[in-house]
């Protein structure tokens, strides 16, 4: 063959690597905002054919002008212009995406990094096959590079799978070893359909004043999340190990229960989260109490009477079990008289043992009802009741959820993190209370089931009364809201719909004082806004 051939073949090689590199790189950011989950990847790219299509005509033009230049211009002028294009065209992808501002941006972890390497391969096959068997590979390759990156991804994954599996299995025996070693150490499980952060949260403060307690970090409730915990945080000085649980399949929490074995366990609340990958609320149900079911004889069950689901469940475990709630005053542990303002929130907490108040700088029932739990915990590893009102007051905002906060003056409420039925309806609540004119950005909730857009529909009626501006965040996400909303007769000019977060800030921040309170009602990672 000659120097031309391969001289050619590498510039084409090199040409349509970079520019496959933005679709790439989005693929790769989608797939792990899915959890690296072919099946959530494969629900995610039929429900966003429409933004596909959307914003596929350029690339649709270039694409036909790249082809229609074959027939009519010399094959190796057409093929030097059609790398000239498709150059031109990749330098402007790159310099649009290094200007763009994620709401969770890719993170290279190692495994991203082992994708990246079997994308670039199973990319570079493809270049040299198509090279190599038609004369029209520059079209192909166009179409390839900017459409075809997002299904080899499921090539990918299943080349990767057993690589990552093992890599898995080695780390997770590991801090399975660990673990078991820490012989003396108290181990905590939370889990629950909504709840599970802030509770564990406010569990490792209140602790932390009297234990040396170590908590998985952020949302680090699955597998290889714990084992990271374990393996780079737990010490020997370590007493007590709370560890978040999360579940969105059935076995989930059985296999996190084989792991860690918890002596307490914690559930916070059961409802249709997840519904898409558990099948039925049935199973949401059985998956969640796994945890009480797996405590040994000796253990202590934790659990919120508020919540009809566990309220309904007929525990098969012997173990002890406490009972905490806010609606209910039958149980061991009972919140009362609370109320809210822009400092926070007061209440009393009701027991055998008498009537003690608390304060906390928290607002909305979930954050007493978490508090409460927290108190029920701490009392079973003996922590007094005058430490215990100490260490609530001292309790800190728990990130994004119902957090208040300034951002450039304007009070705000952060609930931003993962927003469901519950959690939003609460926030509502809190926001009835708050004075002077209230605004709430939202893009709505998610990952509901055939019940999304039931909920968020929903969502909408609530805010009649509890809000007086109503921003939304995706024109498509949104439509149920904004139904909603019609349904109570809301004030059409205070609902504006928005295509961006920063376009809704700009919004809020020319229609609201310094005195007004803006609740931020979820924030969905950069899959699901459109």
């Amino acid at each position: 063959m000659s120097g031309n051939y391969y001289l050619t073949l590498v510039l084409m090689l090199v040409v349509y690597l970079i520019f496959s590199w933005v679709p790439l790189k989005h693929a790769l950011h989608m797939f792990q905002q899915n959890r690296y989950e072919s099946e959530r990847y494969s629900a995610w790219l039929k429900g966003n054919l429409k933004t596909f299509s959307g914003k596929s005509i350029v690339p649709i033009i270039i694409t036909v002008l790249v082809l229609l230049t074959s027939f009519i211009i010399d094959c190796g002028i057409h093929q030097i212009l059609a790398i000239i294009v498709v150059s031109a065209w990749a330098c402007y992808l790159i310099f649009k995406e290094l200007k763009k501002e994620y709401i969770k941006p890719l993170v290279y972890t190692d495994r991203v990094k082992r994708q990246i390497i079997v994308m670039t391969i199973l990319n570079i096959i493809v270049y040299v096959i198509l090279f190599n068997i038609t004369q029209y590979w520059d079209t192909l390759n166009l179409i390839y590079s900017y459409w075809g990156v997002w299904l080899m991804v499921f090539v990918m994954d299943f080349v990767t799978r057993p690589i990552e599996e093992g890599v898995k299995k080695k780390f997770l025996n590991d801090a399975k070893s660990i673990l078991e070693s820490h012989t003396n150490i108290v181990k905590i499980g939370i889990t629950g359909s909504y709840g599970k952060t802030s509770s564990k949260t406010i569990l490792q403060e209140i602790l932390s004043e009297k234990f040396y307690s170590l908590m998985t970090p952020a949302s680090y409730n699955t597998p290889m999340g714990i084992t990271r915990t374990i393996r780079e945080h737990l010490k020997p000085i370590h007493e007590v190990f709370i560890c978040e649980m999360g579940a969105d399949h059935v076995n989930d929490i059985q296999e996190l229960c084989d792991f860690v074995h918890p002596k307490i366990g914690l559930v916070t609340s059961i409802g249709p989260q997840h519904l898409n990958t558990f099948g039925s609320l049935e199973n949401i149900i059985n998956e969640k109490m796994k945890l009480i079911e797996n405590l040994p004889s000796d253990g202590c069950g934790i659990i919120n009477m508020d919540n009809e689901y566990i309220r309904n469940y007929s525990v098969k475990n012997h173990c002890r079990l406490v009972t905490y709630a806010i609606h209910d005053e039958h149980v061991d542990y009972y919140a009362t008289n609370i109320t809210y303002s822009p400092k926070g929130s007061v209440f009393d907490v009701v027991t055998s043992e008498g009537t003690y108040s608390f304060e906390t700088k928290l607002l909305g029932e979930h954050n007493i009802a978490n508090i409460c739990a927290a108190i029920a915990i701490a009392k079973e590893l003996g922590i007094e009741w005058k430490e215990l009102q100490s260490a609530v007051k001292k309790v800190k905002y728990v990130e994004h959820r119902l957090e208040l906060k300034k951002i450039n003056g304007y009070t705000f409420v952060d609930n931003a993190f993962n927003s469901n039925p519950v959690g939003s309806a609460m926030s509502l609540e809190v926001m009835k209370m708050m004075p002077n004119k209230r605004f709430v950005i939202t893009p709505g909730m998610i990952d509901l089931g055939d019940k999304q857009d039931e909920l968020n529909k929903e969502f909408g009626r609530k805010m009649k009364d509890r809000v007086d501006v109503v921003i939304l965040v995706g024109i498509q996400q949104t439509k149920p809201i904004v139904e909603g909303l019609e349904d109570v007769d809301f004030d059409q000019s205070n609902i504006h719909v928005c295509k961006t977060v920063r376009e809704a800030f700009q919004l809020v921040y020319t229609l609201a004082t310094p005195k007004d309170t803006i609740l931020l009602e979820n924030d969905l990672p950069d899959a699901f806004n459109n």
